[in-house]
């Protein structure tokens, strides 16, 4: 019998397999540092979180040598942006004159996998001698950074990804693990909320999405109104006049009785348009929403509506008309 010809493997085959053994290699360091986690989390967590609630005003220090010295740079990145106040210091310079942006009312969090860097010596003593809380992250529990450290979060003991066992991969993904985890935590027990979120995030995308109604909105003084019993012809000449694509009905106690936009008009097209009233056209119980919402919620609505297209919303501050937000100026400040 003829033996079935094999598919040699390619380079691609091995360059997808080594990625799914690398995945597969810190997936298994998470697993395990997750099942490792004990009460020093809870105390790290709360050893800075009383940084936000003492009132002398400290800051989280995170350092690091190496591939942890970036890892650090990112943590402490994350820990700024969710409501921790927080710089990095190089150990390196922390010798040479950067320790004096270290004060008593801080506190550090030192990274190194083997605990045993040099650099870290002077930075670890400055800690003891000044009384300042010193968190470890490392896999080494006989290290000289875990055994000074007032707490110590440690790394389970797996190989790095790398086939030599060499370069920092597993290891430096559960440590940026394990400080997104130290990041949440302290941003849920501060409960901070997504306007406040905003604060630390005002540009880029994410600011763009965490604005409010009120930010986009159009306010009320900028609206094209016209009354219940005005003629198609004036209210048709208001909307072209402030060119928002709607007008605003009000009653005669000037509440908002409904709204006439280019649908409107579309599906009331015949030749005695212009001599019907603006209560024979318009929309009654237009849909609202309230100022302090986020943008993107008013964009869900104006584009998610089952059955309905919907460019713009009524904004409402409880009972009185506050103005009123549009597809277009969502678009315009970058939330779609």
């Amino acid at each position: 019998m003829k033996a079935l010809d094999m598919k040699p493997e390619t380079p691609f085959d091995k360059d997808i397999e080594c990625a799914k053994r690398v995945f597969e290699n810190e997936i298994d360091g998470l697993v395990k540092l997750s099942a490792m986690l004990d009460e020093n989390f809870s105390r790290a967590v709360e050893t800075i979180h009383t940084l936000k609630t003492a009132n002398h005003y400290g800051r989280l220090i995170v350092a690091g040598i190496g591939k942890s010295g970036h890892i650090a740079r990112k943590i402490m990145a994350t820990m700024a942006s969710t409501g921790t106040p927080s710089y990095y210091v190089h150990p390196g310079e922390a010798s040479h004159g950067d320790m004096g942006m270290i004060t008593k009312n801080d506190v550090v969090l030192m990274l190194s996998n083997s605990g045993e860097n040099p650099e870290l010596s002077d930075l670890i003593h400055y800690t003891r001698r000044f009384d300042i809380p010193l968190i470890a992250i490392t896999s080494n529990l006989e290290s000289a950074l875990a055994r000074y450290a007032d707490i110590c979060l440690l790394l389970p003991n797996v190989p790095e990804a790398c086939p030599n066992r060499l370069a920092p991969t597993t290891s430096t993904t559960m440590m940026l693990a394990l400080g997104d985890a130290l990041s949440i935590a302290l941003l849920e027990r501060m409960g901070l909320t997504p306007e406040q979120y905003k604060v630390f995030h005002p540009g880029g995308k994410l600011g763009q999405r965490l604005m409010k109604v009120s930010d986009v909105m159009q306010k009320r003084e900028a609206l094209p109104f016209a009354r219940t019993d005005a003629l198609m012809g004036e209210a048709i000449l208001t909307m072209t006049e402030k060119n928002m694509g709607c007008v605003l009905i009000l009653d005669e106690k000037e509440n908002l009785a409904g709204i006439i936009t280019d649908g409107d008009l579309k599906r009331h097209m015949t030749k005695d348009l212009l001599d019907k009233r603006a209560s024979d056209i318009m929309s009654v119980n237009p849909k609202t929403i309230d100022p302090d919402c986020l943008a993107v919620e008013a964009l869900d609505i104006m584009t998610k509506t089952p059955g309905r297209y919907i460019t713009s919303l009524i904004v409402m501050d409880g009972t009185a008309l506050a103005g009123m937000i549009r597809l277009q100026d969502c678009l315009q400040a970058g939330i779609a």
